[in-house]
């Protein structure tokens, strides 16, 4: 029997790209080359019988070029307050493995990249606000990262912007955008700052993407 898994995951995301981020707009990058630091907690998740929720992970991307031409260096940092099973079960899902090919970002920019880094059992020290576009993301020595919301320059206001997908997505149905600024260090140094930034709720399974409303849609409804 194929395994059966859920990750539903509260995900804070900032890549150097400015606010037209390529990826969410059929766009070319903004520099011609791409970088990428996904950080969340799942909030939801299993792999077969091993459960999954609590556990902070993050996933480190770059590319040198656009993420479609390949040659891409990924590195999968897991809490390490996971087990033996969670942490093989995590690193599974994250790789990209255990689903039907390219049903998810990580399957689709696994795909992409040519060198893996060994995977790393850290703390991962991570506070997100969704709803307000805020995140602070500590792993030491290797990232930290500061996300806020976008501030109308007339009025010194937090600026309400969010991107909505129906369809055409292996990622997210829904994300709030903010701006992010984040340094990495050791084997995928990278460092990039008021860049773009999304806050949404990864809900996928070995078949793709869960087409679920989650709460941050809640106020569409309103």
């Amino acid at each position: 029997m194929a395994n059966q898994w859920l990750f539903k995951s509260e995900t804070y995301d900032n890549c150097n790209c400015a606010i037209n981020c390529g990826c969410q707009f059929n766009l070319p990058s903004t520099h011609g080359y791409c970088q990428s630091a996904f950080v969340g907690n799942i909030v939801d998740g299993h792999f077969n019988d091993t459960p999954l929720a609590e556990l902070n992970w993050a996933a480190l991307y770059k590319w040198p070029g656009e993420i479609a031409e390949g040659k891409g260096k990924r590195q999968i940092v897991i809490d390490e307050r996971a087990d033996d099973a969670q942490r093989a079960a995590l690193e599974t899902i994250i790789s990209g493995e255990a689903c039907e090919p390219l049903s998810n970002l990580f399957a689709v920019f696994g795909s992409t990249c040519s060198e893996f880094c060994e995977t790393l059992f850290l703390p991962i020290g991570l506070e997100v606000n969704l709803e307000l576009r805020t995140a602070k993301v500590d792993i030491p020595g290797i990232m930290s990262s500061s996300g806020r919301p976008i501030i109308n320059e007339f009025n010194d206001q937090p600026f309400h912007i969010a991107l909505a997908r129906r369809s055409g997505s292996f990622e997210f149905t829904y994300a709030e955008i903010g701006l992010g600024t984040t340094s990495v260090t050791g084997e995928m140094e990278m460092a990039y700052e008021d860049s773009w930034a999304h806050f949404c709720v990864h809900h996928w399974n070995q078949d793709g993407l869960v087409h679920e409303g989650s709460r941050l849609t809640a106020w569409l409804d309103a």
